[in-house]
């Protein structure tokens, strides 16, 4: 009996709602905001990447962004570039700033270990640090072709924001980086994607599911005997 009494006064989803929202006890919905912000006196790049994040070959587009750790001592901030071709990390760098030269030594580190090719892309988000004269003058330099997304539009860059997501979720949040220094931290980070993620962490977006790096020295031997 009671159980259906409890099933005739039982609302509606709109009832539920509207009683929700006149007691004001709706949830409103997250929205994420980037670290980065856009210079809006700057010029910013076209797009050339438009959400294409499939490459034949290593170094024709490269994902960069920026990322943040709050540690014991304050914030530790990473900055890495990403290979479509096969997903590898080609180059990081992490500080106690996000200013240009956080990104600058990012490319640097990308350019000396992995090289370049003479149609590189090099896609971002519209942060001051991507079109500051510091940044754009080092690409101009090794003749890299800027790319940039919308502001506001994770989608843009969504493969990078997911290794982000992914860094997070398995060794960040695993960890008491609030207990832990920034040089601590750091040396977790760099540990976790030089040697785990691009050598030995397997990726579906591979073929046979091969870690980064893997993949490429494979495809390299594979080439060099055709």
């Amino acid at each position: 009996m009671l159980d259906e009494l409890a099933e005739e006064k039982k609302p509606s989803y709109g009832k539920g709602y509207q009683i929700c929202k006149d007691n004001d006890l709706l949830q409103k919905r997250r929205k994420p905001h980037g670290i980065t912000k856009a210079n809006p006196e700057a010029q910013s790049a076209d797009d050339l990447i438009k959400r294409d994040y499939s490459a034949a070959e290593a170094n024709q587009k490269w994902l960069t962004d920026i990322t943040q750790m709050q540690c014991k001592d304050g914030k530790l901030y990473l900055c890495c570039i990403m290979d479509c071709y096969d997903e590898a990390i080609v180059g990081l760098s992490m500080d106690t700033n996000m200013r240009a030269g956080l990104c600058v030594s990012a490319l640097n580190s990308a350019v000396f270990r992995h090289g370049i090719s003479n149609s590189l892309i090099l896609h971002s988000d519209r942060g001051s640090q991507y079109t500051s004269t510091l940044f754009r003058e080092t690409l101009h330099s090794r003749t890299i072709r800027q790319s940039m997304g919308c502001t506001g539009s994770c989608y843009d860059n969504a493969r990078m924001e997911s290794f982000y997501a992914t860094l997070k979720k398995e060794l960040i949040y695993r960890l008491p980086v609030y207990t832990m220094t920034r040089e601590e931290v750091r040396a977790k980070v760099f540990d976790w994607i030089v040697g785990y993620y691009n050598h030995r962490r397997r990726h579906t977006a591979n073929e046979w599911n091969l870690p980064p790096l893997v993949k490429r020295n494979r495809f390299d031997q594979l080439s060099v005997v055709a």
